[in-house]
């Protein structure tokens, strides 16, 4: 691995057939955080988790933010380009095929900046708590890739408005977008489970 390497964990599939995931933790989670909810939501699956290199306040997370809900843009834009970089090398390393990401919080915010920095890096992103990470994206040509967003009614971080932009700004690239909004918080809920399980098992049907 180059200097793009992150501290990560790898789970080699158990079933050759399930797509590999990338997992991508929130503020202050780890590469072991999101392992748990990989092996539910799709069992059987390759799990990719790598660590945040980016610490605040001693808190790993995936770019800088000036203030809550306020991201450094060009942060973001050198972070998801490292993401990516460290994707393609652990694909060479552990021989897996192109991952689907599933995000959490600022996890989903760094997957949905290299959907659209780096569309070839993912066959697809579950995004859990999704915020547009850049107010002024290129022009990606994201070519019927699935994401799956979901967002939740009661979230005090992540303003309704804003996850339906993003909805649109991704639709508007190209990728099929399935946006669903939960009576939920920010946090995790077991419908993000069943959610992500259903979409996962018909995205695979799909592309196998």
């Amino acid at each position: 691995m180059t200097e793009t390497a992150f501290i990560h964990r790898f789970e080699p599939a158990g079933d050759a057939g399930s797509p590999p995931l990338l997992l991508l933790h929130g503020t202050g989670g780890d590469e072991n955080d999101l392992l748990g909810l990989g092996q539910m939501i799709s069992p059987g699956s390759a799990l990719l988790s790598p660590r945040g290199r980016v610490l605040e306040h001693g808190m790993p997370r995936f770019f800088r933010r000036l203030a809550e809900g306020v991201f450094d843009e060009e942060d973001v834009r050198r972070r998801a380009n490292e993401l990516g970089d460290f994707v393609a090398e652990a694909r060479q390393r552990y021989g897996i095929a192109a991952p689907i990401a599933v995000g959490f919080s600022n996890g989903a915010n760094i997957a949905a900046a290299l959907l659209l920095l780096q569309p070839d890096v993912l066959a697809g992103a579950i995004l859990l708590r999704a915020m547009v990470p850049l107010s002024d994206p290129p022009k990606a040509a994201l070519d019927g890739k699935p994401v799956m967003l979901l967002s939740s009614q009661a979230d005090p971080i992540v303003p309704a408005g804003n996850s339906a932009r993003l909805a649109a700004l991704l639709s508007d690239a190209g990728a099929r977008v399935d946006h669903k909004v939960l009576p939920a918080g920010h946090q995790l809920s077991q419908a993000d489970v069943t959610l992500s399980r259903d979409w996962i098992s018909k995205a695979d049907a799909k592309a196998a």
